[in-house]
């Protein structure tokens, strides 16, 4: 392993033409090493990269004019790319993105990875990130690691120094994603979720202000677990509450496990060396018999829209791409199979400050979630169960939960599934 300042980082001495690099995402994006790639990548030629999210707001359009990029949705500042048609979009599920890069499907010559400081052991935590950065190390002929004294050593996944071929040290303060502002739509949203949450379950939550609002209300609880692709600022305080305790898992009793920290330094902090705390892979935060050994498990997701058979939408609205595949599916399916568990759909009723309706007649974009798997919607106006339901019957129950302005329209829309039955 060589070991460089970012200032004497020459990409070029490890980079060929036409390389394909998979970059660390979320919060364990490798900055420095983004930036040098920006700075240098056009003398290299050929290159292309994958970064399955994004919160640094470093890709731009204007920025990556040096290399292509693509990635498995429009999450974070990726949206902008989006909007310039500087992104190329992968339809991919959250699980998948590990096992391609594994059989090359998604191509991975080069692994830019973010990492904290050895421990005694010369292994070096992922820190923010686990999902699929494992297997980018392990398919990758280059392994490049921003080695950055502010990222957390999270118990869980790690690289061993001997497995890195160029070390670059910094010291600089990884990616934040603040809490969101929480609005009245949000916390009515809230409610009706959190009504599925009891003693005991196990939670499965993003980021962003319906989950903070949702968490916000679990204070009462008791003995919550946490089994999540991701976990934000806002678990902290269930945590050290003594709300979330993960005792009555059936698995991994004791510890939060979760596949990225996606927060500020508050989490940050709470995670470093903490055996409360297990960060792992997709491979197994995603896994189905793994999600299946999980009771009480209670799964929350977002959409851009919903149809008024149940097909959820979660990508793209017209042409614009506003979301992505994520990990969606995987946490539906096992959600809404889970002993005790209930799989929940949380949007607002309307978009564009009251002048679309989001339960509607017809998807504006792709089918995210089919209607199959979906268990429970939820907005602002109250909760559509779904699962068992006729389709004549789920035209009744999300009409109930649509913005009324909407409702008459919709009740017209129906009609025709109501007579026919489907």
């Amino acid at each position: 392993m060589s070991t460089v300042a970012a200032a004497e980082l020459d990409l070029r001495r490890f980079l060929r033409p036409g390389d394909r690099i998979v970059i660390g995402q979320a919060c364990g994006e490798p900055s420095t090493l983004i930036e040098a790639l920006i700075a240098q990548g056009r003398d290299i030629g050929g290159l292309s990269a994958f970064v399955a999210t994004s919160f640094s707001g470093i890709f731009t359009p204007e920025s990556t004019d040096s290399f292509a990029l693509s990635s498995m949705g429009a999450i974070g500042s990726l949206r902008a790319m989006t909007r310039e048609h500087k992104l190329g979009i992968i339809p991919c599920h959250v699980s998948r993105v590990g096992p391609m890069i594994e059989a090359g499907t998604l191509g991975c010559d080069v692994a830019f990875v973010q990492v904290s400081p050895a421990d005694e052991h010369g292994v070096h935590s992922f820190g923010l990130i686990g999902d699929h950065t494992r297997d980018a190390v392990d398919r990758a002929r280059v392994v490049i690691a921003e080695v950055n004294d502010q990222v957390p050593y999270t118990p869980g996944a790690g690289v061993r120094a001997d497995e890195i071929d160029c070390a670059v040290r910094v010291s600089r303060s990884p990616v934040q994603v603040p809490s969101a502002v929480l609005g009245p739509t949000d916390e009515a949203i809230a409610k009706y979720v959190a009504s599925y949450i009891e003693d005991g379950s196990v939670l499965q939550v993003g980021v962003g202000a319906v989950p903070d609002a949702v968490l916000r209300l679990l204070g009462d609880r008791r003995d919550l677990g946490v089994h999540s692709g991701m976990i934000g600022d806002g678990l902290v305080d269930l945590i050290e509450s003594g709300a979330i305790t993960n005792a009555r898992k059936r698995i991994d009793a004791g510890a939060t496990v979760t596949g990225a920290l996606i927060g500020s330094d508050r989490l940050y902090r709470f995670a470093d060396r903490n055996p409360q705390l297990r960060l792992c892979p997709t491979s197994y935060t995603h896994d189905a018999a793994v999600l299946a050994q999980l009771d009480n498990l209670v799964t929350l997701n977002s959409a851009i829209e919903v149809d008024l058979t149940g097909q959820v939408n979660a990508e793209q609205s017209g042409s614009a791409y506003l979301g992505g595949t994520g990990g969606q599916v995987d946490f539906v399916r096992a959600g809404a199979r889970s002993r005790g568990g209930h799989a929940v759909i949380a949007l607002p009723a309307t978009a564009k400050r009251g002048t679309v309706s989001r339960i509607t007649a017809q998807l504006s974009g792709p089918v995210t979630t089919a209607r199959s798997d979906v268990d429970v919607i939820v907005t602002e106006f109250g909760a559509a169960e779904l699962a068992g339901c006729s389709l004549a019957e789920r035209t009744r129950r999300l009409i109930a939960i649509a913005h009324p302005d909407f409702r008459e329209d919709l009740d017209r829309a129906a009609a025709e599934i109501q007579r026919r039955g489907f």
